[in-house]
């Protein structure tokens, strides 16, 4: 399968526009550059909005400028069946609903579903409005629903394949502990070290502490190598500190947990992965490893 890159979904929100005035089109003319003044009952959410809390007191904020100096930036949407759907500007679109507002200035333009998701991603990535919660279900619907590799991603928004990795992983932490990252209440790095615990009820204990004591992410990376040595003896009593230093160390270099079965003669390594993306960069690691 080709690669996919991102970038259409950035040239329709970045194209320089000639601001017309506002109260110029009471209506919408055309498909196009133009700025037109739209009824907010006749705009849907944007259904691949990847921010999903938005902070009320900004928004106050927002709305207290509306009523001020009204919408200086239009929205920017596109033209459906019964309608428009949103594409930027859900802040502005939820002020003008609060305030009530009947008509909101907004940007017309032809946009597939595709670039529906960029846009929204690289406008809130852009003004750090994302929580690692939020940019981690991005990501995760570029690959689900777009069919994206994650190397596409990271090379489209410049960042490292395995911060893409990273980011994905924890969706796989328990609803709880996601929330706990939405709200602040933890790290990005808390979570990381959260993942190397064996079970989800060893995660939530420890995330507990965590909020409880206010614990950095080292102090919680020690927590996390302390009741992960201690299970392992547990479960695993008789297995030899050296085959535990080793699986420590194939953990560091995956980037994901490791368990050896170790017997006399034989045994085996298993490998732990979250996602067919996931598979993909253990095995791109191994089979660079065979190249001489």
């Amino acid at each position: 399968m080709a690669n996919k890159a991102l970038g259409r979904g950035l040239e329709a929100l970045l194209t320089p526009i000639a601001i017309e005035s506002a109260s110029s089109a009471d209506a919408p003319q055309s498909v196009g550059e133009q700025i037109a003044q739209i009824r907010v009952s006749q705009i849907k959410a944007n259904k691949y909005q990847p921010r999903l809390d938005f902070n009320q007191e900004k928004l106050n904020e927002l709305i207290s400028s509306i009523k001020e100096k009204g919408i200086i930036q239009p929205i920017l949407v596109r033209k459906t069946a019964d309608g428009f759907e949103l594409i930027a500007g859900e802040r502005r679109l939820r002020a003008a609903q609060t305030i009530g507002m009947e008509k909101i200035p907004a940007i017309i333009r032809n946009v597939a579903d595709i670039d529906m998701l960029e846009i929204s991603l690289i406008e809130n990535i852009q003004r750090e409005e994302l929580n690692p919660v939020e940019e981690a279900c991005a990501f995760q619907k570029l690959v689900t629903d777009f069919n994206f590799t994650q190397e596409d991603i990271a090379k489209s928004l410049g960042k490292d394949r395995s911060t893409i990795a990273n980011a994905i992983r924890l969706l796989g932490l328990a609803k709880k502990i996601q929330d706990y990252i939405s709200k602040g209440a933890i790290t990005a790095g808390h979570a990381k070290a959260l993942l190397s615990l064996p079970t989800e009820s060893d995660q939530l204990r420890v995330c507990n502490l965590i909020v409880k004591k206010g614990l950095s992410v080292r102090e919680t990376e020690s927590i996390v190598a302390h009741r992960s040595s201690g299970a392992k003896r547990r479960v695993e009593a008789g297995k030899e500190q050296g085959i535990i230093d080793i699986e420590g160390q194939l953990q560091q270099l995956f980037g994901t947990r490791v368990r050896i079965i170790h017997g006399k003669k034989r045994g085996r390594i298993q490998i732990e992965y979250y996602s067919t993306e996931d598979m993909n960069r253990i095995l791109d690691m191994l089979n660079a490893a065979k190249k001489p």
